[in-house]
This record gives structure tokens, C-alpha cells and sequence, in this order.
């Protein structure tokens, strides 16, 4: 099989959406147009992966066309190590919500493929504003999603989650305008490209503020404490496909963002703060895992339960080092599998019980056995238990973490056990003990249903037993991006051991 462009992976899903909510389609029908395009993604994707030469470096299956040359702008689709999974991810889990769910309307599957469009459209960018162009697009979908199909508060939800990304994405755009203008100060010429911008001398207070401006859009979005508050009503309100994107891919973007952009480009500015950073996503990890603990909303306690797990993922983005950087992009790909799955199946709960309540189950599993196991290897997966995708991922950025400084090596480590906690405890409560009334409506899932979720469940166990053949597809991109960034560990080093000098 051929890769096709690039360009056919963002633009096929983004039309059949604009088509889906044009046209009078019925729900069946348009769903059936979504699973389509979704699964032709998956093939495209799966084969992507398959020809991806990661020693070639650089960014494969280029295009480039010019937009605005006067100032450097232009058509720049890429693909490399710091994507591939990522973009693999985006293009491939999709079918599995159109399997499962199939009461939505037609502008509900129509917003899903046009997310889906513009969140690959924002991996493959090499052009920062048009990385800034689908990532702000990426929002208009969500926004409908959760706004026409969420729950009772989902006015509420809807708001928050807007304001919090408009507002981050504004400094941003402030940010991206001053590296423009840098460049053609630093070089003469106008450009955009990544690839350029990574060759800028940034050092200064406009810089560390154009840092922060990026920083502050991307952990909006991942999200990083305290700016996570946003996170729990909204994915406790979205539809299951609306919270499996977010949780799934979207926030991902978040942390790809601070790895294409934040590193390479402020590598000095960057190391001034990298500790402070790393000591703040370990702050969220055990802040998220304790508010896990008090929840009685299922969807709720998933919703910190991703959050503190995004935690670990910022702290391997700031880290600095080859072995986070590579935990970061494999732990990318083991969060989507193993949490965007206990999403859909909580909704499935949802659905065939119309409660999540957890207080209100007990037996579920002798009501749904296979619903019970399935739910459980992805809970397994959701902690990093060995052998599973997100141990690997988690074992690299502690050790990566121990590296960088042994008291956030240490810390991230502890605040880890607080997932295991909640995570059982979930598991307990509405698995085991004396079957409830609200149990006995579950029903098991379907030959059908069985066979759609089998590849997620497979994917979490091959990626934990058998990560080699992932690894090398990414370690080259991750060695030379922390050889990028490298300065910036002597620059951090520098600062803490002149404020010793200083106590001294």
C-alpha cells in the first residue's frame, strides 16, 4: 500500500465532516460515512508507521507549498519521530467510537471527523503558523460537541473549557509573532518553519515571557496544574467520544507541542525554569490522584484519574534529558490507548445503565464478564502494572526524572501510588461484592463490541511486552532533540549552583 499525502489524512476526514453536516444525511447514514473514513485512516496510518525510516532524519513525507512568502509563511506537512506515534494514534483509534456508540446524531458524527482532521492537520504542521491555525480549530468541534450532546451542565463546561484555551492561545499567538520577527532580525529573511526556528538564539526577559506564552497555551491544554480546572467538568459533561478525544489525542497535542516547539526553540530560557515546571506537574499528579480518591462520579474520578496521569507527561517534558523525552512520546501513545478506552467503556456503563454513580454499583462483574476483564486490563494498563504499554513509558521518564534531579525522580515516583489506589478502589466498588439493582441493567458486550475494543486491549499488552519496535522508531528523533536542549541543562545547572554559592 501507498502512504498518501499527508495532506489526504487531514483533508479527507475534514470534508467528509463538512459533507456529513451539509447534506440530510440520517444518523445511520452518517455514521456509517464517519466509520468509513475512519477506518481508512486507521489503514493509512498502520502503513505510515510501517515505511516510517527513522534514521533518515528530518521530516518524512514533506510537503511544502508557499501560503504568504513575504513573511515566510507556508504549507509545511512533516512527519518525524516526535509525531509518528502521535499522528498513528490520531489516525487510528477512531473507529472504535463509531463501533460502540450509534444513537448520536448527524452534526455529532460530523464534528468528529472534522476534529480528527484538524488535530492531525496540527501534528503534521512544520510551519508554526499553521500549527497555530489547526490547533485553534481544533477547539470549534469540541466546543459543538460538548455543547449540543454533553450532560445537564454542559453550558458551564462548554464556557470554561473556551475561555481557558482562547486565553492561553492568544499568548501564544503573541509568542509566535515575536519568534517571526526575531528570526528576520536574527537572519534577514521571513520564515515560520520549524526547522528554521530552531536555529534562534533566544536568550533575555522577551524571551523567557515569549517561553511562558507557549507554555501557558500548551499546559492549558495537556492539562498542567493549577490550570487543569477546567478539566473535570469538562470531561465529565462531554459526550464519550467528545471526552475520548480530549483525553485520548487532544491533550496529547498539548505535550507534542511543548517537545516540536518549547524545547528546541528556548533551550536557554527553558533551563531557568525547567525545575520549577517539572516540580509543578508533580504538584498536579498527587493533587488530581488525592481529588481522584473523594469522587463518586465515575466519569469525574476518570477525569482526575487522566489528569494526574498527564502529570507524569510534564514531568518528563521538562526533565531535559534522552531517556524522559523518549518516555514522553512512548507514554503519549499508552495514556491514549488505556484511558481514552476507560472513557468509552464508562460510557458504555452509562448508557445501558443511565447512572455513574459508583456508590450504585456492586457485580458488575457477574452481570458483564467480559465487559469486566476488558474494563480491567485498561485499568491495569491506566497505572503502568508491568508488562502493560504505560509501564514503559513511565519507567523511562522516572528514570529520566531521577537523572534531571533525584528529589522530582523520587516525588514523581511516590505520587504514582495514588492512582494505584483509586484505581483499585474504582475497580472494587463497582466490579465486586453484592450485585446492585443499577448492575443488573449492565449488559455484556457483543460479539461486535467485543472484536472493536480486542485491538486496544492488545495494543496496551504487545506495547508493554514487545517496545522495541516502537522505541526505535522514536529514540533517534528523541536523542537529537535532547542534544538540541542540552544547553539548557547547563544553563539550569549554572543558575541553581550560583543561588548555592549565593546561601552559602
Amino acid at each position: 500500500m501507498i502512504t498518501p499525502p499527508l495532506s489526504t489524512m487531514i483533508f479527507l476526514p475534514l470534508l467528509a465532516g463538512l459533507v456529513v453536516l451539509v447534506l440530510p444525511l440520517g444518523r445511520e447514514s452518517a455514521r456509517a460515512v464517519g466509520l468509513a473514513v475512519a477506518v481508512l485512516m486507521a489503514a493509512f496510518s498502520i502503513n505510515l508507521f510501517a515505511l516510517f525510516d527513522p534514521i533518515s532524519g528530518g521530516f518524512a513525507f514533506y510537503e511544502s507549498y508557499p501560503l504568504v512568502p513575504a513573511l515566510g509563511i507556508g504549507y509545511r506537512l512533516g512527519v518525524d519521530g516526535l509525531s509518528l506515534l502521535l499522528l498513528v494514534a490520531a489516525g487510528a483509534l477512531f473507529p472504535v467510537v463509531y463501533l460502540l456508540f450509534s444513537t448520536k446524531s448527524r452534526g455529532y458524527y460530523g464534528c468528529l471527523l472534522i476534529v480528527q482532521g484538524t488535530m492531525i492537520g496540527a501534528i503534521c504542521a512544520a510551519d508554526l503558523v499553521l500549527f497555530y491555525f489547526f490547533y485553534e480549530l481544533m477547539l470549534l468541534p469540541i466546543f459543538f460537541m460538548i455543547g449540543l450532546y454533553g450532560g445537564p451542565n454542559r453550558v458551564g463546561a462548554t464556557l470554561k473549557i473556551t475561555i481557558y484555551t482562547i486565553a492561553g492561545s492568544l499568548l501564544m499567538l503573541a509568542s509566535c509573532v515575536y519568534l517571526g520577527v526575531v528570526y528576520q532580525a536574527q537572519s534577514g529573511v521571513w520564515s515560520f518553519a520549524v526547522a528554521d526556528l530552531a536555529t534562534l538564539r533566544l536568550s533575555g526577559t522577551v524571551a523567557t515571557i515569549a517561553l511562558l506564552g507557549f507554555v501557558l497555551a500548551f499546559a492549558v491544554k495537556i492539562p498542567l496544574f493549577p490550570l487543569h480546572t477546567w478539566l473535570p467538568d469538562a470531561y465529565t459533561e462531554a459526550p464519550p467520544a467528545a471526552t475520548f478525544v480530549l483525553s485520548a489525542i487532544m491533550a496529547k497535542i498539548g505535550a507534542y507541542g511543548v517537545l516540536r516547539f518549547v524545547l528546541p526553540i528556548f533551550p536557554e530560557p527553558l533551563g531557568k525554569i525547567s525545575l520549577l515546571l517539572a516540580f509543578l506537574a508533580v504538584v498536579g499528579m498527587a493533587y488530581c490522584g488525592i481529588a481522584a480518591l473523594g469522587q463518586r462520579d465515575m466519569k469525574r474520578l476518570l477525569a482526575f484519574c487522566s489528569a494526574s496521569h498527564m502529570g507524569i507527561i510534564g514531568v518528563g517534558l521538562f526533565c531535559l534529558n534522552v531517556q524522559a523525552i523518549t518516555g514522553v512520546l512512548y507514554q503519549m501513545v499508552a495514556h491514549a490507548t488505556s484511558v481514552g478506552l476507560l472513557f468509552l467503556l464508562a460510557g458504555l456503563i452509562e448508557e445501558r445503565t443511565s447512572s455513574r454513580d459508583i456508590e450504585s454499583f456492586g457485580g458488575l462483574g457477574g452481570q458483564a464478564p467480559l465487559f469486566s476483564v476488558f474494563f480491567m486490563v485498561a485499568l491495569l494498563g491506566s497505572v503502568g502494572l508491568p508488562g502493560t504499554a504505560s509501564f514503559i513509558g513511565e519507567f523511562l521518564i522516572i528514570v529520566g526524572a531521577v537523572k534531571f534531579n533525584l528529589v522530582i525522580g523520587i516525588l514523581a515516583g511516590t505520587s504514582m501510588i495514588i492512582a494505584v489506589t483509586y484505581m483499585l478502589w474504582l475497580f472494587g466498588r463497582v466490579f465486586f461484592g453484592p450485585r446492585t439493582k443499577t448492575a443488573t441493567t449492565m449488559r455484556d458486550l457483543t460479539p461486535i463490541e467485543s472484536l472493536t475494543v480486542l485491538p486496544l486491549i492488545v495494543l496496551i499488552v504487545v506495547m508493554g511486552l514487545f517496545p522495541g519496535p516502537f522505541i526505535d522508531k522514536i529514540e533517534p528523533a528523541a536523542d537529537t532533540l535532547s542534544a538540541q536542549v542540552s544547553r539548557s541543562s547547563a544553563a539550569a545547572g549554572a543558575i541553581l549552583a550560583q543561588r548555592g554559592d549565593g546561601d552559602g
